[in-house]
C-alpha cells in the first residue's frame, strides 16, 4: 500500500516538473517572439490550469487578439481569482469596446479594495466616457479628498460637470486644476475655450497666452489666438500665425479660409484669391470660397465675374446664403439690371429675415424703380415694425420718405391703403 502511495506521489511530482519545464520552454519561446511555437507547447499540456490559461491569454494579448485573450483569462479565473488576471480581462474588454464589462470588474475589485486610488481614477474616467456624470462626479470628489494636490482629479471633475452643463462648477474645477499645476495644459485649453464661449475676451487671451507658452504649436490655442487677432483687425499679425500653422496643417480649410480673409481685408487681392482657390480645392462644398472670390471681383469692378462667383456660391451653399443673394443684388444693380437686383434683395431677406439691410435695399430700390410708391411704402413700414432701432441713419431716412409718400398721395387725393 505504501509503495503505491509513493508511486502516485512520485508521478505527481514528475507531472508538475514536466509542466514547469514546459512553462519554461514557453517563456523562452515567447521572449524570442516565437509565439506560435509557444502556443503549440501550451496546447500540448493535458491538464488545464490557471497558469496554462493565463500564459495563453498573455500571448494572445501581445498579438492584439483580445477575443482569444478574454476567452483564456476567463478560463484562468475559474481556477484562481487572481488580481492581475482580472485587470488584464478588464483591459481586454476595453479593447473590444465593451466598457460596461470593464466597469463591472473594476467595481467588483473596489468593493474589496476601496483604497485602490489608481483603479478608482480609471473607473471614474470610464464613467465619464459613458456619460455617467453622477457616478463620475462622486468618484472624482472622493479622490480629491484623498489627494487634494492632484490636478488631474480636479480636471476630470470639470469634465464631469461639463456633461450636465454645470458651467460654473466646470470652470471652477478647471481653475482649481490650474492652481494646483500651472502647466496643466488640458485645463488651460478648457479654460480658454470656456471663456471664449462666454465672450470674455480678456480671460480667454490670458489662458491662450499661458497655453502657447507651454506648447507654441498647439492647434486649438493658435486658432483661438488667430480668431481674436482677426476680430481686432490685426490681420498682418494673424497672417504670421496662420502661415506658421499652415506649415503644420497641410491643406486645412480653417487656415486657407482665414489666410484668404486676412489678405482680403489688407487689400492683397491676388494673395486672397490664391487662398480661396486653395480652399475650394481642399473642400468642394465650401461655398464661401466663391463668395469671397465674388467680393474680390467686385472690388476690382469685374461685375460679370463677380456675378458668376456669387451664383456658384448660391448653387453650392446649403446654409443661409443671404450674403450671397445680397451680393448678387448689388452686382446686378451695378450692371444696371434693377429688376434682377430687386429679385435678389428679396431673396436675401427671405433667406434670412434678420437681414435688415436686405429689406431696406429692397424697399429703397422699389421706391426708385416703380412709379407706384405703395410697394416701397409697405416695405418701409415693414422695416420700421421690425428694425426701427437697428440703424438710426436708415430709420431717419425711412421716416422722412414715408412722410413724403403720404403727402404725395394726399395731394393726389389717393389712399395708401
Amino acid at each position: 500500500m505504501k509503495s503505491k502511495i509513493l508511486i502516485l506521489l512520485l508521478f505527481g511530482v514528475l507531472k508538475v516538473g514536466a509542466q514547469t519545464s514546459t512553462f519554461s520552454r514557453v517563456d523562452s519561446l515567447f521572449e524570442r517572439g516565437r509565439y506560435k511555437l509557444a502556443l503549440s507547447q501550451l496546447d500540448k499540456i493535458e491538464k488545464s490550469s490557471f497558469l496554462s490559461n493565463y500564459k495563453t491569454a498573455v500571448i494572445y494579448e501581445s498579438i492584439d487578439n483580445y477575443a482569444k485573450a478574454i476567452l483564456f483569462l476567463e478560463k484562468a479565473l475559474v481556477y484562481k481569482k487572481d488580481y492581475k488576471a482580472k485587470l488584464k480581462l478588464a483591459k481586454a474588454y476595453l479593447k473590444i469596446n465593451k466598457p460596461s464589462k470593464t466597469i463591472n470588474i473594476y467595481e467588483a475589485i473596489l468593493t474589496k479594495d476601496s483604497l485602490n486610488l489608481v483603479l478608482k481614477y480609471q473607473l471614474g474616467k470610464l464613467y465619464l466616457k459613458n456619460k455617467n456624470a453622477e457616478k463620475a462626479i462622486s468618484i472624482f470628489k472622493g479622490l480629491k479628498q484623498k489627494d487634494s494636490l492632484n490636478a488631474n482629479y480636479s480636471y476630470q471633475l470639470g469634465l464631469s460637470f461639463s456633461i450636465i452643463n454645470d458651467r460654473d462648477r466646470m470652470i471652477n474645477s478647471f481653475l482649481d486644476s490650474h492652481s494646483k499645476d500651472s502647466t496643466h495644459l488640458k485645463s488651460i485649453i478648457r479654460l480658454a475655450s470656456s471663456f471664449n464661449k462666454l465672450n470674455d475676451k480678456d480671460s480667454t487671451q490670458i489662458f491662450v497666452n499661458k497655453g502657447l507658452l507651454i506648447d507654441s504649436n498647439h492647434i486649438a490655442l493658435n486658432k483661438l489666438n488667430i480668431n481674436q487677432l482677426y476680430r481686432d483687425k490685426k490681420y498682418q499679425v494673424a497672417i504670421v500665425s496662420l502661415l506658421k500653422l499652415d506649415s503644420v496643417l497641410k491643406n486645412d480649410t480653417y487656415v486657407a479660409s482665414m489666410l484668404g480673409r486676412s489678405y482680403y481685408n489688407l487689400d492683397s487681392l491676388n494673395k486672397a484669391d490664391e487662398y480661396f482657390r486653395k480652399l475650394y480645392y481642399i473642400d468642394k462644398d465650401n461655398y464661401k470660397s466663391f463668395t469671397y472670390r465674388g467680393h474680390i471681383a467686385s472690388k476690382e469692378k469685374k461685375f460679370k465675374d463677380a456675378e458668376t462667383f456669387y451664383r456658384m456660391a448660391t448653387h453650392i451653399g446649403k446654409e443661409k446664403r443671404d450674403e450671397e443673394f445680397y451680393s448678387l443684388a448689388t452686382v446686378n444693380y451695378e450692371l444696371k439690371k434693377a429688376k434682377q437686383a430687386l429679385f435678389y434683395f428679396d431673396k436675401a431677406f427671405k433667406e434670412n429675415i434678420k437681414n435688415y439691410k436686405a429689406l431696406y435695399q429692397y424697399a429703397k430700390l422699389s421706391d426708385d424703380y416703380y412709379k407706384d410708391k405703395k410697394i416701397a411704402y409697405n416695405h418701409y413700414i415693414k422695416y420700421l415694425d421690425r428694425f426701427m432701432d437697428k440703424d438710426i441713419v436708415i430709420t431717419d431716412f425711412i421716416k422722412g420718405r414715408i412722410k413724403e409718400i403720404k403727402m404725395m398721395y394726399f395731394m393726389r387725393g389717393q389712399s395708401l391703403e
